[in-house]
């Protein structure tokens, strides 16, 4: 076995895909690719139910997860199912108090983990119950099951969407709420052992309601520091209750720093919080653009509190992963990927908004790629000037959907399975 890393989110080779965007970090780069200028169809399976997360590459195999709470192994090659693990019933929607994912099984991204040779999925069973798994990547049998519930609220009201993260051996499952808002849901992180044994922790962002952490992209990790985004509070006046923001956590899951905007409180009232977007990390600066449109930089090192960026601009409404490629983060805007520098002083540059207007989270392979998820158009922009290079039909997607990229393909989760493309 693998030792364990400091970062996790780190495959035994360069075209492993291990955790959503590639890395802890949520680079979103993958190696091994020229530039692309032609996709062609390779394969599509059909699976038991819509893959809202990301899939996994681990050596010669393609892990993923439907909302029917079944993980497959399929071959990369071919799309061949070569095991699935059904873990429970999904919760049907009709059992949910709000939400519009039917049924509700499992929805976020999982990730592996080298050093247990597991990859780890939350799945939501009947009941609203929260079970963290670990499965054997070579045969698909079931090493390790644990609740991992939410510390605070009603279990049902609350959807795990944010992708996992395996750090220092645990992995960290985040908690918001379903579609509406609905019922008595806190913004929570969890964090079970990867050995499956010891207690569990948790974090409980300190409001009365709301406030979750569903952005798919789940964590960014910065000198062993979990960042995370948090949605709108249930707070609208003068008592700030930690909503609204981004936040650095220790790996022991204790609050070590902070950011909010200033008007965090009108944020609240009118839905228009950072909760949509992961942070991205860019050399020692966060970027965060949430649903009211503005960027926002950050000191990594010292959030700066309440109104302490170090820059803000008119950028974008983000919604979904970022990723980053030297002092470039390529935003997940809701009209199509932008391209925005960060200079050394924290200063915001937006170098290019993408044609396509495709609003999924891009990755970079060779070129920028991009999922317009309701036209069912996987993309690929010119990073220089975020002109379309090509183009391909991939079938409906679920809002968020992000590509993952190896050797030389791309795979995509659909409402009906996974969809490979080969780039050349």
């Amino acid at each position: 076995m693998s030792a364990p890393s400091t970062q996790g989110g780190a495959g035994d080779s360069p075209a492993d895909w291990p955790t959503y965007h590639h890395d802890n970090a949520r680079t979103g780069i993958a190696a091994g690719f020229g530039t692309v200028t032609r996709l062609t169809p390779a394969w599509r399976a059909t699976l038991d139910g819509a893959v809202y997360g990301q899939p996994l590459v681990v050596g010669d195999m393609l892990l993923a997860a439907t909302e029917h709470d079944t993980v497959y192994g399929l071959d990369p090659a071919t799309g061949k199912v070569r095991w699935k693990s059904h873990l429970g019933t999904p919760v049907p929607r009709r059992d949910l108090p709000c939400g519009n994912i039917n049924p509700l099984g499992i929805t976020s991204t999982m990730a592996y983990d080298p050093a247990t040779r597991l990859v780890f999925a939350l799945a939501e069973t009947t009941g609203g119950r929260h079970t963290l798994y670990g499965i054997d990547i070579r045969s698909g049998a079931v090493k390790l099951r644990r609740e991992a519930e939410p510390p605070k609220g009603d279990r049902i009201a609350h959807q795990q969407r944010s992708a996992l993260t395996v750090l220092d051996g645990r992995v960290y499952v985040s908690y918001g709420g379903l579609a509406g808002d609905c019922a008595q849901y806190i913004g929570s992180v969890v964090a079970v052992p990867t050995s499956g044994n010891g207690a569990l922790i948790s974090y409980a962002v300190p409001t009365t309601r709301e406030a979750g952490m569903w952005t798919p992209g789940g964590a960014s990790v910065y000198k062993g520091r979990l960042y995370y985004a948090v949605g709108n509070g249930e707070s609208t006046d003068g008592a700030y209750d930690g909503s609204d923001s981004v936040i650095a956590l220790s790996t022991d899951l204790k609050l070590v720093d902070r950011f909010a905007p200033s008007r965090w409180a009108q944020d609240n009232a009118a839905d228009l919080d950072l909760g949509s977007m992961s942070p991205a990390v860019v050399g020692t600066h966060v970027f965060i653009a949430g649903k009211r449109g503005t960027g926002y930089v950050l000191d990594a090192n010292h959030l700066g509190g309440i109104g302490g960026q170090r820059s803000e601009a008119d950028a974008c409404r983000g919604f979904g992963g970022a990723s980053v490629d030297g002092d470039v983060v390529y935003v997940p805007c809701i009209d199509g990927t932008r391209a925005i520098r960060v200079d050394a002083t924290g200063a915001q540059h937006i170098l290019w908004h993408s044609a396509s207007r495709a609003p999924g989270p891009a990755v970079v392979g060779g070129g920028i790629w991009a999922v317009d998820y309701d036209a069912g158009i996987l993309f690929v922009h010119d990073p220089a000037t975020g002109d379309v290079r090509a183009r391909i039909s991939i079938g409906k997607a679920p809002h968020f959907a992000s590509p993952t990229l190896s050797a030389g393909h791309a795979f995509v989760g659909t409402l009906s399975g996974v969809t490979a493309v080969t780039a050349r």
